[in-house]
Formats: structure tokens, C-alpha cells, sequence
């Protein structure tokens, strides 16, 4: 089902959106995956859990990175979620470098996809779909295997890293 708005092509200003979506605090993580005997990794934010039964995430990609035709064409990925102290590492990740993983310990998933040794947790997927909305492709995917270890997430605020602080709301 598609919904029409009656003004559907009129935008906000691109700017204004910028700033205001930056308001919204999110994790950081990092998508691996391997394919045609190489690795591809991007620094995302745009990660989302979709659905408990099955464990379903959602995580957008920019269609013009290589890591998206990658995770597209080999149909898993990993998803490394960065702890507090791992901002250089999300920093390294969005780059253009030729070798993204140069200097960090990885090791093979059980979906054959590269994991990030250090990240505070990881999940693989498997992609189930695939939409390709404006500049993004969108992929669903079936989460086949998790681990975690305690810690605190990486969190990105109005386009820096930085830290999450627990806080009681005392409201709730």
C-alpha cells in the first residue's frame, strides 16, 4: 500500500533536515561482509531491529557504496555495534581507504562474513530483502547468530561520536 500525501513532492529544505535529524541520537555500527574473495565494511547508523519472531533487523546503506552491491550480491552481513571507546574505529570505517580493516582484529562469523574482534556486539544476517529507496538501499534481514559483551554503545549525535550516559528519569 502506498501513501500519497496531497503535496508529495514538496521537500523540506535539505539543510533544515539535516539539522533537525541530527537531534536524533543513535548507535553506531559497523556493516561487514565478504564477498568475491574481498571484505567490504561501512561505518551506519541507520540500524533498526524490525521484528522479534523471526529476529529481523533493517539497516540502510548508501547505494553508491561498494559495501552495498557487496552485502546485496553475497546475501550476508554483519552488523559490529561499536562500544564507547570506539569512535576512531567508526571514524576509520567511513572512510574511502583501500583497506578498511587495516590494523584490526577480526575474526570469520559462522556466516563467513568478518567480525569485529573488539565491537561490543555483532549479529549476522541474512538478507531476505532488498528496496532501493532514493539514494539508499534498504536490506531486511534474518538475524542468524548474536553475541554481546558488557559494555557501553558508541553513541552519534548532531553528526560526532560520543558517549551514553546513564540517566533516571525519575518521571517513569
Amino acid at each position: 500500500m502506498t501513501i500519497t500525501a496531497p503535496n508529495a513532492r514538496r521537500h523540506v529544505d535539505q539543510d533544515i533536515f539535516r539539522d533537525v535529524i541530527g537531534n536524533f541520537t543513535s548507535g553506531v555500527a559497523v556493516i561487514t561482509t565478504n564477498h568475491a574473495d574481498s571484505r567490504f565494511a561501512v561505518t551506519a547508523s541507520a540500524v533498526s531491529s524490525l521484528s522479534m519472531d523471526p529476529p529481523m533487523l533493517l539497516v540502510c546503506l548508501n547505494r553508491r557504496l561498494a559495501t552495498a552491491d557487496a552485502v546485496s550480491d553475497s546475501g550476508v552481513f554483519a552488523v559490529n555495534i561499536l562500544a564507547e571507546d570506539q569512535g576512531e574505529l567508526a571514524a576509520q570505517f567511513a572512510t574511502r581507504h583501500p583497506d578498511k580493516f587495516r590494523g584490526v582484529q577480526t575474526a570469520e562469523g559462522k556466516l563467513g562474513v568478518p567480525v569485529l574482534a573488539t565491537a561490543l556486539a555483532y549479529l549476522e544476517c541474512r538478507v531476505t530483502e532488498r528496496v532501493d529507496v532514493a539514494t539508499h538501499s534498504v536490506f531486511m534481514a534474518e538475524v542468524q547468530n548474536a553475541a554481546s559483551q558488557p559494555g557501553k554503545p558508541l553513541a552519534y549525535f548532531r553528526s560526532r561520536f560520543g558517549r551514553f550516559n546513564d540517566a533516571i528519569d525519575e518521571r517513569m
